[in-house]
Formats: structure tokens, sequence, C-alpha cells
């Protein structure tokens, strides 16, 4: 795997969502693990509003792989909101 540049490592790493006594699932579901590219893409384009190519560059990767990193990171965000589940960015 090509090395990726990372900005900004984030301040807080961990998610958990404030869930109702009587809406707790006692099976439990497992957390969602974001990686720190998808953070950084995710950062890069949401976040600062910088283009595909722009964040490529700064990240030291193809466009493609920014398109997929972020893709994935909107995925995981989505079904952590949707779902009520904890999100933890890998340190």
């Amino acid at each position: 795997m090509k090395p990726r540049t990372i900005g900004k490592q984030p301040i807080i790493t961990r998610f958990v969502p404030v869930i109702p006594p009587e809406k707790v699932d006692s099976h439990g579901k497992e957390p969602i693990v974001m990686s720190q590219d998808e953070f950084e893409a995710l950062r890069l384009i949401d976040y600062l509003g910088l283009l595909q190519e722009e964040a490529s560059k700064q990240m030291g990767i193809s466009r493609g792989t920014v398109w997929r990193c972020l893709d994935s990171a909107r995925r995981k965000v989505a079904a952590m909101l949707a779902e009520g589940r904890e999100l933890t960015i890998a340190t």
C-alpha cells in the first residue's frame, strides 16, 4: 500500500450514541471502525471543501483512492447515525 499523508490527527477518536434505556438492544452491535485514511478524506473534502484532486495531492494518493476512502467514510457515518452504533477512528 502506498504511504498516505495524514494532515491532522482526529482530536476525538470515539463517538458513542446516547440511547434511551428502553431502546437499548440487549444483543449489542459491534462498533464501526473508520481508518485514518477515511477520516482524512472526509475532513479534507466534506469539512474543508477541497476538491478530490486537491485532496489526493495533499494525501499523496490517486483521486480514485481518495474517492474510495471518502465513499467508505460517508457510509460508515451514515450507518452510525441510522443504526445508533458507536464509531471509532483507528489510531
